[in-house]
């Protein structure tokens, strides 16, 4: 933490398989089971509002941002480094599935509000998410790597729903990756977070995952699972399988296996060969949180700059102080809404050109080519 020109600017450590056990209460299920005694099963929880008891120190554009830069390796230059489309598949694929971070039972990251920005830099990779809509929640995500020339375009929807005895978050939405050096992009989604509340209390992420590269026709096909054993002894596998194709020939060429928090391996359908691809220790464990280097340049949209206060005070556990200065931060965008609406006029974004039809959804494009130097560096 660092002092800024009016107030400080709080970073915290990225998730990581570590997990953030230290923040659970007392008594969490009960507390958890009381917050949803009035809610109806299939309800839209996008606007339930969230005691600071139940945050992590982090908003939800944080959250994002760190399954970008915060790795322990460089898989993203990888992508770029295939000596054939295939090879840069399987390395496009290794990446998506460190995008995949441990989530924690009871707690949850900020939403985040309407114009709030995440501005962070690693090496020459640059990281820029802004909240595009407060509600529905909306988030847009552009970086960009001058010197690999990469390029990723994010615009994301979560719609959390409460099922009486589980909450799933759908993420709608596409993700973008350009290996502009290949003239190649990859359009995949991503997962989904499954809580469920009983008999057991856990988060998981479920769901399929299609990656495809337009212009090659190759496609990755995966499916997470979580499997439990009964009442939820024997552990938690959080399993990975799927397989890579050509779409065009339907022929299968890898068969991929493993798990999102240990090892993923792909098992060349030719020759039987298996390789492991990706390793969950080496790239999202032990993760440093990322420095204020430039607080003078820390734009007031900052989420580090936002919720500073509320952060702090949820690090020390001084829940009145956190839950008053939660409020502030959401009264203060109430107040701006009414300013908006008294005088008829639009929000619109900093950093992106957006869009919202019936038929494509909630699409967003970046202003500029490119995302420029951020004054908070991730190591």
């Amino acid at each position: 933490m660092k002092e800024g020109h009016r107030r400080k600017i709080v970073v915290t450590k990225p998730l990581s398989l570590e997990g953030e056990s230290d923040l659970d209460a007392p008594n969490l299920l009960q507390r958890i089971l009381s917050l949803f005694k009035n809610v109806r099963p299939g309800s839209d929880l996008s606007r339930f509002q969230v005691p600071a008891l139940f945050n992590l120190p982090k908003s939800q554009l944080q959250c994002y941002g760190e399954s970008v830069y915060s790795t322990g390796m460089e898989l993203i230059r990888e992508c770029n480094r295939g000596q054939s489309p295939l090879d840069r598949l399987i390395a496009v694929m290794a990446w998506s599935i460190s995008t995949t971070r441990p989530a924690t039972f009871g707690v949850a990251p900020y939403n985040p509000i309407l114009g709030e920005t995440h501005h962070v830099s690693k090496g020459t990779l640059n990281v820029l998410l802004e909240q595009i809509s407060h509600h529905p929640p909306v988030t847009a995500l552009h970086a960009t790597d001058e010197k690999e020339n990469i390029e990723m375009v994010w615009c994301q929807q979560p719609v959390p729903k409460f099922y009486g005895t589980s909450i799933e978050a759908k993420v709608h939405g596409k993700r973008q990756l350009k290996l502009l050096n290949h003239g190649e992009t990859y359009e995949m989604n991503c997962p989904h977070l499954l809580f469920r509340i009983i008999p057991v209390p856990s988060v998981d992420w479920v769901g399929t995952v299609n990656i495809k590269c337009i212009e090659t026709g190759l496609v990755a096909d995966l499916s997470y699972k979580s499997t439990h054993s009964f009442l939820g002894f024997g552990g938690n596998q959080k399993v990975v399988k799927g397989k890579i194709r050509n779409s065009s020939t339907l022929n299968v060429l890898y068969k991929v296996d493993g798990h999102w928090n240990r090892t993923i391996k792909v098992k060349d359908t030719n020759n039987g060969k298996v390789r492991v691809i990706y390793d969950a220790k080496e790239v999202i464990n032990g993760l440093q949180a990322p420095m204020v280097k430039d607080a003078e340049s820390v734009w007031p949209t900052e989420s580090a700059y936002v919720w500073s206060e509320v952060s702090e005070a949820i690090m020390k556990k001084e829940w009145e102080k956190a839950r008053e200065a939660k409020h502030a931060v959401e009264e203060r965008q109430r107040e701006l809404l009414r300013e908006r609406e008294s005088k008829g006029q639009t929000w619109i974004s900093n950093h992106f050109l957006v869009s919202n039809t019936k038929v494509h959804g909630w699409e967003c494009s970046p202003m500029h080519t490119s995302v420029s130097d951020a004054p908070i560096i991730a190591e």
